[in-house]
């Protein structure tokens, strides 16, 4: 791993998919301003709509898109590594998308894709609230840990924060950083949020840079808020509330390498 300034964008995404981008350039200019290299956006960044099924009208083919366009277009003009939480890409059923996580180089070539994994079809206990991603989302297979010239990086969007055993196939393989987009619901998120992010960089001492969606949004879904980024000690380097906007740290292999020396956890495994 090398030393690499991480920022993490908060935004409050809506169904208009050129404001969405605007306000994630925003977000990226500012954080390549205070010393960026690599930042991340939120899952949907770029389109929240009205109903789930909304997303089949902006979705996009590999490759081309002003979704994809802008990504590229951004990491290249800012110099950095620019992460889009999940992009909706077409895949075989024409009814659904793969959610996709695509990392781009400051070159401002796509370097890696992840389709999320776990679905969110859920229903919460004592709410009204109901989910159903996979009446149009498809699900991915691959695991998400790319080798970057920072470190080995483990991908999940949103929900797959929920699976350790997912997480631990990713630290297995060397994970260093886990970046996590994410579009956590209100009431999920002030239960859950801070103690799954904590949780998963402690047990896999790790440096964990996770990007929320928050506020309201069409359709009366309301999200969280409060992104973060935690070092492999689990200690909060930089966070927000509830207002869009992006938090920023060093991530220093040093201290990670001295933490997995200190409290060799991974080593002690027996299962």
């Amino acid at each position: 791993m090398q030393e690499i300034t991480a920022a993490a964008v908060q935004m409050n995404s809506n169904d208009d998919l050129r404001a969405n981008l605007r306000q994630a350039g925003r977000w990226v200019s500012e954080a390549a301003a205070r010393g960026a290299r690599l930042v991340l956006l939120p899952e949907n960044f770029a389109f929240m709509g009205r109903t789930d099924t909304d997303k089949l009208a902006i979705m996009e083919d590999e490759g081309v898109g002003p979704i994809q366009d802008f990504l590229a277009e951004t990491a290249y003009r800012h110099n950095l590594w620019l992460v889009g939480g999940s992009v909706p890409l077409s895949c075989e059923d024409p009814g659904k998308v793969r959610a996709a996580c695509l990392i781009y180089s400051p070159s401002g070539q796509r370097y890696y894709r992840y389709d999320k994994i776990h679905l969110f079809d859920v229903d919460l206990p004592d709410s009204h609230e109901s989910y159903r991603e996979s009446d149009t989302i498809a699900s991915g297979q691959p695991l998400g840990l790319v080798n970057t010239p920072f470190g080995k990086v483990g991908i999940t969007i949103c929900y797959d924060i929920r699976f350790p055993e997912y997480l631990r196939r990713l630290s297995e393989q060397g994970m260093e950083i886990l970046l996590v987009p994410a579009a956590f619901t209100a009431t999920t998120g002030a239960a859950h949020w801070e103690i799954l992010l904590r949780a998963r960089a402690i047990e896999n001492q790790c440096y964990v840079v996770a990007a929320d969606q928050t506020g309201h949004h069409p359709g009366d879904r309301h999200t969280y808020g409060h992104s973060m980024i935690i070092d492999p000690w689990g200690k909060v380097l930089d966070r927000l509330g509830e207002e869009p906007g992006i938090c920023c740290a060093r991530l220093d292999p040093d201290h990670l390498e001295r933490v997995r020396r200190a409290f060799p956890v991974l080593h002690h495994r027996r299962f």
